[in-house]
């Protein structure tokens, strides 16, 4: 496998996690789902989850198993934003590892390619993800409410190196709504 392949999420959704729909699962056949927590489904900076967040939560659950998986290793973070949103997890994962991965996977007991890694960042989320022949998802960073805006100079950097690399991160743009039925 190819850095360039490595690298390459199977969707760029081009907005948050919220916006990953149903119907967005179905079409790509996925029933599992490992979300990343810090800046995937809650700001780095902000321990508490958004009424929004927990809807698309409800939301999803209906159609797939979830699961946190976290290179953060903070048990009191990580297990308080799983435990409102009634979320198994495992954190410490060291992403581009795919050891606790496997684990996530091995317990939702569906296969590997029905599973998709969602998370905000090239080297560590989609990265691992496709290690594991995983369905990636990148998705946009979440906002702290109270900072509207935002630097990600990490992330702002793997776009970067990635297209350096030769990877065609817009060719994977997709843009669904919530009213998709394709």
């Amino acid at each position: 496998m190819s850095k360039r392949t490595l690298l390459q999420p199977n969707l760029i959704l081009g907005k948050t996690v919220i916006h990953l729909s149903p119907e967005i699962l179905r079409r790509y056949e996925l029933r599992g789902l490992i979300l990343d927590v810090d800046d995937t489904i809650v700001s780095i900076r902000e321990q508490q989850v958004s009424p929004e967040l927990k809807e698309w939560v409800a939301e999803i659950r209906k159609v797939a198993s979830l699961w946190l998986v976290s290179n953060n290793l903070s048990h009191t973070r990580i297990g308080k934003i799983a435990q409102s949103l009634d979320l198994p997890y495992l954190l410490a994962a060291g992403k581009p590892s795919r050891r606790k991965l496997r684990e996530a996977i091995s317990a939702m007991n569906l296969p590997v390619e029905q599973v998709g890694m969602v998370g905000d960042r090239l080297f560590t989320d989609v990265l691992a993800g496709n290690r594991l022949g995983m369905f990636t998802v990148l998705v946009e960073p979440m906002v702290n409410s109270t900072n509207a805006v935002r630097s990600y100079p990490i992330r702002n950097f793997e776009v970067w190196l990635s297209q350096l690399l030769g990877v065609p991160l817009k060719t994977a743009q997709h843009n669904f709504t919530k009213h998709d039925k394709s």
